[in-house]
């Protein structure tokens, strides 16, 4: 894992996301506070891997300054290694693609729901309206006879 959750939905050709690599090298490290070469090093690590340009410049967005100032607050408040930080980093990824995924399997069961009612719905109005449910007659001691009508012979 690189540190990275993409999202590829392009809004236009000039349309600037925080996914946008724009920033050189010496940029993102001003705008992070860390020196470039501690950049290189979280690159060549994995915690942090920009995106490249033609000419193999690294190119940071603004999803990566962030990262990069994520990286540098758990490396010196909280004293957790680099090896550390990137297992976190990967861990974070999994989650939130695992929500994404439960987000995606929530919309398909509402939808199988709507479906399947919709469908319960259609058994029901092709009921037949001329039959009677029936139901139990309580069962009694009295007895009836039924004789049938003679018919009369003329």
């Amino acid at each position: 894992m690189d540190g990275r959750r993409r999202v590829d939905n392009f809004r236009g050709p000039y349309e600037l996301t925080e996914e946008t690599p724009v920033y050189v090298i010496s940029v993102a490290a001003q705008l992070s506070g860390l020196h470039p070469q501690t950049l290189r090093q979280y690159d060549r690590l994995g915690l942090v891997s920009p995106d490249r340009t033609a000419g193999r410049g690294r190119r940071y967005s603004a999803r990566d300054i962030e990262l990069l100032r994520q990286v540098q607050q758990l490396s010196q408040d909280e004293g957790i290694n680099l090896a550390g930080i990137k297992r976190i980093i990967e861990l974070e990824n999994q989650v939130a693609a695992l929500q994404s995924r439960v987000a995606e399997l929530e919309a398909a069961l509402d939808g199988a729901a709507a479906a399947m009612r919709q469908r319960e719905a259609a058994v029901h109005a092709s009921y037949r309206r001329d039959l009677v449910p029936y139901q139990e007659v309580q069962q009694t001691s009295a007895l009836v006879v039924w004789r049938p009508k003679r018919q009369q012979q003329d």
